[in-house]
């Protein structure tokens, strides 16, 4: 036995959870307290006690964002130039120790329970049972998944990729949790393969930014720095809870605030990271029970709205410019962007009534905005999924662009575009070429370095990889890192779409949800993590890398032991597909030598460097502490787009977002779903939602005070969420209590992935295919659960 089996623990029981995972059942309270304080260093220690590693992960701690450290698993927030010895959050302090668990799950875990019993597990009971720590291997008559050889499971993979009818039957999915050497190797396995299919977790959070800022300023990444956050005189935060989804945000907009910063937050729900914020950092102000206001005002329209708010800033400065007040920067908008009349013309056509309904605020609440806005000099605005979300979000961003362009606000310090993304390196992904729309630019490159053609055929996004496996049966689903089935929408459907697949394989370090949707065959291949040491043949520490939200690009080096012998690098699987996929491929090993990828890095880095833009003398410039800024033309006042300008799009507003719609329909409501305190993405760290005054338990869903009575129920009743199914599929999920809460009236919102059944696979983005999760039509009926 190793000394790794020996320092594992066996698979923690139900009942080892922080809260118990069968109580369904959650308390509610009135949260008082500012976000952060003794709640978030009480969770710290919480999470630690739950590890089974305390001792090991308080240490792991010290090294987390830190130049000579890891990358924290969690959120792509940016790192200063100039840190301190704590760069980590309470969230960021579970991704850790969810990862550095101690927890185990072997071939006896595997043996006791079989998929069909797995798949009556809630999603924190699967991933709380431990770190995955040998290949595994579904078989279908006995119902339990098995161990494998990994030259075994390999060889599998490759054999099915082999004898699928055409590469385009192959879906090689990508979450932002994998690094940029992992990425470029993947996307480099599937071009050389013959498809585009690289759908990835961007396609689901913020496709919009992406499709919106390259519309309108020809490069799809937010164009303000850390640094500009210490200069800008405003910041507008649209649709966004740093508070839960990334929390190091907030020192960084209360700083802002202390230093006399406007900060202006539009947000349906009121959360309290947005209102007030006590550093656990700050020994001073822990000790006084202090905090500090974030947000000197704070808007909150309804869901879908956010477009028409904007737009009636934009009306109020034109309507002040007209009147000859010095609130345009005329001189920015005629050197430097192109359609501003067109857009001025269908801005001053909207009247202020239509912007008042789609929004739900009035119009002095607009020109208030507007009021604050035009004060600033230097205005960054932020925004994430509240934003992306929708049916209509690319012309949303758009919308918030024109804003910015209006003032100048970009190409100065303390300027410009901010989404904040989600996943520590889902931009790094973008950036290595993972995605299903490849530029002619990058196809090129590597048909220029790799002397082989590229797919010039678009591939699927992931909406459109699950219509695919739900209408062609017998799909081969490679998944690198991540948890698909749980992320993506319309849960039914798309279990049944992964269930017709031949092979479903999933690089992964803890159990979840997808690997129980199996095809007719399914693979577990389990992999180190960020926090631990990964080791070349000759005993060499391998170095990777990620890309914040910022664009800083940086290394990595885990420093824990791996949680067993066995377990191979992310990179090392894939080169081993590579390997036996290629073996009789008319690929010269001078060009690709998949082993020397392996064992060294570097080598990935120098294929990086000839091939992706930005990234010359990669090996040397990424171990500079804190990296190196893969420098955003933006920033520069240079725009790739067809006129050279930055450029105003005069889209028309929504003929009704959802809210309008549902109007006229009886009992009907709009949904969001949302992630819960205890959760990042999909990975759910325990039952409480601390904020918001959740305790121990996830079927909650919150309403506004009139519409509970409205609909004539009351707080604390049982209700089941019925949706949509014109499409004749019935989509609803059971059981829910009822919260009253400060949200809009019409306006609801629930956790996902519980949620995601209700949202229609049809139901996404216009030009982003990104599932409408904001902007989900649903009506409640009583429940016939018993409190």
């Amino acid at each position: 036995m190793s000394q790794f089996q020996r320092e594992s623990r066996p698979e923690s029981p139900a009942e080892d959870a922080p809260r118990a995972a069968s109580a369904k059942a959650p308390k509610i309270f009135d949260y008082h307290n500012p976000a952060g304080g003794w709640g978030a260093l009480k969770s710290v220690g919480r999470h630690l006690l739950h590890s089974r590693s305390p001792a090991l992960n308080a240490r792991s701690l010290f090294k987390l964002n830190q130049p000579d450290g890891f990358d924290c698993p969690g959120c792509a927030w940016g790192d200063p130039e100039h840190g301190s010895s704590f760069e980590f959050c309470e969230n960021g302090v579970k991704a850790v120790t969810w990862e550095a668990t101690a927890k185990r799950v072997t071939r006896q875990f595997f043996a006791k329970y079989s998929v069909s019993e797995l798949k009556t597990w809630d999603d924190y009971r699967l991933e709380d049972q431990g770190r995955l720590v040998e290949p595994m291997r579904y078989n279908a008559e006995t119902d339990h998944y098995e161990p494998v050889a990994w030259d075994e499971a390999l060889d599998l993979i490759a054999d099915e990729l082999k004898a699928l009818p055409t590469p385009n039957d192959g879906i090689f999915y990508t979450s932002g949790k994998a690094c940029n050497e992992s990425a470029y190797v993947f996307q480099l396995l599937a071009r050389l393969f013959g498809t585009n299919n690289l759908p990835d977790c961007s396609n689901m959070c913020h496709e919009a930014s992406g499709v919106a800022l390259n519309a309108a300023l020809g490069t799809g990444k937010g164009s303000a720095r850390l640094e500009d956050f210490e200069k800008a005189e405003a910041i507008f935060v649209f649709g966004q809870n740093p508070g839960t989804n990334h929390p190091r945000m907030l020192g960084v907009l209360r700083e802002a605030a202390e230093r006399g910063a406007t900060i202006v937050t539009f947000n349906t729900l009121k959360e309290r990271g947005l209102e007030k914020f006590a550093d656990p950092q700050k020994p001073l102000e822990m000790l006084h029970n202090g905090s500090h206001r974030i947000s000197s005002h704070y808007f909150r329209p309804k869901l879908g709205g956010d477009m028409a708010v904007v737009r009636g800033m934009a009306k109020a400065l034109f309507a002040r410019d007209a009147a000859g007040e010095a609130v345009l920067d005329h001189d920015f908008l005629n050197r430097h962007t192109a359609h501003l009349e067109a857009y001025r013309a269908r801005v001053e056509a909207t009247e202020w009534a239509t912007l008042e309904a789609q929004s739900g605020l009035t119009r002095e609440e607009m020109e208030q905005a507007a009021e604050l806005y035009a004060r600033s000099n230097a205005t960054i605005a932020c925004w994430a999924m509240g934003i992306t979300q929708h049916k209509h979000s690319v012309p949303t961003v758009r919308e918030i662009v024109n804003l910015l362009m209006l003032r100048g606000n970009l190409g100065k310090p303390g300027a410009g575009t901010s989404p904040v993304r989600g996943h520590s390196n889902v931009q790094g992904d973008r950036t290595m070429g993972v995605f299903e729309k490849p530029s002619k630019a990058l196809l090129d490159a590597l048909e220029a370095k790799y002397a082989r053609p590229m797919p010039r055929e678009h591939g699927v996004d992931s909406v459109a990889a699950v219509e695919a496996m739900r209408d062609q049966p017998g799909k081969v689903f490679i998944g690198l890192a991540g948890n698909f089935t749980r992320a993506i929408s319309d849960s039914v459907v798309t279990e049944k779409a992964m269930a017709n697949c031949r092979l479903t394989a999933f690089i992964s370090t803890k159990l979840n949800r997808s690997h129980l949707v199996t095809g007719d065959q399914a693979l577990i291949l389990p992999c180190i993590g960020r926090s631990e040491i990964d080791r070349n043949a000759a005993g060499k520490s391998q170095l990777i890398t990620v890309e914040d939200s910022m664009s800083m690009v940086h290394g990595s080096a885990g420093i824990n032991k791996p949680a067993d012998q066995s377990l191979r690098s992310e990179i090392a699987i894939l080169t081993g597909i590579a390997e036996r996929l290629f073996a009789d491929a008319a690929i010269a090993d001078e060009v690709i030598d998949w082993a020397a990828m392996r064992e060294d890095y570097d080598v990935i880095r120098e294929h990086i460097a000839a091939v992706i833009p930005g990234f010359h003398d990669f090996n040397s410039r990424v171990r500079v502490p804190r990296g190196f800024w893969l420098a955003n033309p933006v920033a520069g006042l240079e725009f790739g787009t067809a006129t050279g300008r930055a450029e105003f799009s005069a889209d028309p507003l929504p003929a009704a977002v959802m809210h309008q719609q549902l109007a006229s329909r009886e009992g009907w409501l709009t949904l969001q779903t949302m992630r819960s305190h205890d959760q990042y993405n999909t990975t759910v760290y325990g039952y409480d939602d601390r904020y918001r005054g959740i305790e121990g338990g996830r079927q909650v869903i919150f309403l506004n005070r009139d519409d509970i009575a409205r609909l004539g129920f009351e707080a604390g009743q049982w209700v089941d969420l019925v949706g949509e199914s014109d499409d004749g599929v019935v989509r609803r999920v059971d059981g829910f209590k009822i919260v009253a809460y400060d949200t809009p009236q019409g306006c609801a919102a629930a956790y996902y992935p519980e949620t995601n059944p209700l949202i229609p696979l049809s139901h996404k983005g216009d030009f982003s295919h990104t599932p409408a999760s904001k902007s989900i039509a649903v009506r409640l009926e009583a429940s016939t659960r018993l409190a």
